[in-house]
């Protein structure tokens, strides 16, 4: 899957934060705190898929509401592979991830 190539997308931020700058700054910190929870939970093994996959959807969620458009479509293919049990596509999947969050997140 290929994922957008958007990183953040700054104007759907501004429509869901109604132009509220700070309001933005905030939501943003929200969500690089959950990047930074997530992230490491995303990626234990011994967790089990089902959790993991309900972490991603969650991630799916949050970057939807912020306009981080390729963690979305990243934590969207990692909940499809994690709900269906799928161990080898998920750590395939991983390491994409992994960098579309550290690159959005030095976005902000």
């Amino acid at each position: 899957m290929d994922a957008p190539e958007i990183l953040l997308d700054r104007a759907h931020l501004a429509r869901e934060t109604f132009g509220d700058t700070d309001l933005a700054r905030e939501v943003l910190t929200l969500f690089r705190s959950q990047c930074e929870r997530f992230g490491p939970a995303l990626a234990e093994a011994a967790r089990p898929a089902r959790e993991r996959a309900d972490l991603a959807h969650t991630l799916k969620g949050s970057a939807a509401g912020v306009g981080a458009r390729r963690v979305g479509a990243l934590a969207a293919e990692l909940e499809r592979v994690l709900r269906r049990e799928d161990e080898a596509a998920a750590a395939a999947l991983l390491p994409r991830l992994a960098a579309a969050l550290r690159e959005t997140l030095a976005a902000f």
